[in-house]
Order: C-alpha cells, then sequence, then structure tokens
C-alpha cells in the first residue's frame, strides 16, 4: 500500500526546513562565505547578547561539542568569533562575537529574508502573519506535551 504523507503536518514542517536550509546554505556561501551552521553560531550569540561557553552554545543549538569546537574554529580564524579562555574555569572556552560579525549577521539575515519572501510569494500578509501566529501555538503545544513523561500526546 502506497502512502501519501505530503499533507501531514510534521513531513511538510521538515520538508520546508530541509529546502529552506539547504538553499539557505548555498546561497550564504555563495555570498558571505559562510555556512548556514556558521551562521547558526553567529546567530546564537548575537541572540544571547553576551559571551557563551562552548559548551553552552552547542547545548543551545543541539550540536556536538566537537563540532561546535570546529565552527567556533573556523569562525576565530576567519575573524568573526573571539574565543577567550573562561575566568570561571580554565578548562572551558567562551566565544563572544567579534567586530564586523554583525555586517555577516546582516547579510545573513538579507539572504533569509529573500528566501522567505520566495517562499510565502503566494500568500497575502494577513496570511503571513498568521501562518507565523499558528506556527508559535504548534511550537508552543509541543514544548509544554515535552513535560510529559511518556512523551505522547493523547488523541
Amino acid at each position: 500500500m502506497k502512502r501519501d504523507f505530503t499533507q501531514r503536518f510534521s513531513f511538510l514542517v521538515n520538508d520546508v526546513a530541509r529546502l529552506f536550509g539547504a538553499q539557505f546554505d548555498r546561497l550564504a556561501r555563495e555570498r558571505i562565505g559562510l555556512s548556514r551552521a556558521q551562521c547558526r553560531v553567529l546567530g546564537a550569540l548575537a541572540m544571547r547578547g553576551e559571551p557563551m561557553s562552548q559548551a553552552e552554545l552547542a547545548h543551545h543549538l543541539e550540536l556536538s561539542a566537537m563540532t561546535v569546537g570546529g565552527l567556533c574554529e573556523r569562525l576565530e580564524a576567519a575573524g568573526w568569533v573571539r574565543r577567550t579562555t573562561s575566568p570561571v574555569d580554565r578548562r572551558a572556552k567562551e566565544v563572544q562575537l567579534a567586530e564586523g560579525a554583525e555586517k555577516a549577521l546582516d547579510a545573513a539575515l538579507h539572504i533569509s529574508d529573500g528566501l522567505q519572501a520566495r517562499a510565502l510569494a503566494a500568500l497575502s500578509p494577513e496570511e503571513r502573519a498568521q501562518l507565523v501566529a499558528l506556527l508559535i501555538k504548534a511550537r508552543r503545544g509541543l514544548m509544554e506535551s515535552s513535560s510529559d513523561a511518556a512523551g505522547e500526546v493523547q488523541p
């Protein structure tokens, strides 16, 4: 029996994220020389507004410490971040945005805005606002249900 998953919420959300991510990665590499993962690191640091340990950054991005370490090494070599030894734990590295990183973030946001405009071109401004509001509600519902010990929401 052939099954059609194209109308299922989880399939659609994951497929949109995959397509958006792949296109963003290609454009970011071409235009600003940064990968999507590197842009995520810069974005997380910008949202935090203060230095983060590499371990905190890895936890926040849901990546391994080794992966974040490699991303931070490349970003530091390119001058986008600074890493310093933590004043609290000499074994830990703290990461913060370097001068000029805002320019890279602005370029990444410009790429994202262009992709978003293309993805949502068929929607009216009201539909776009409604889509975002509905996704926020869906996220909230999943966050609230994550405290369920079984991890399942009853029908």
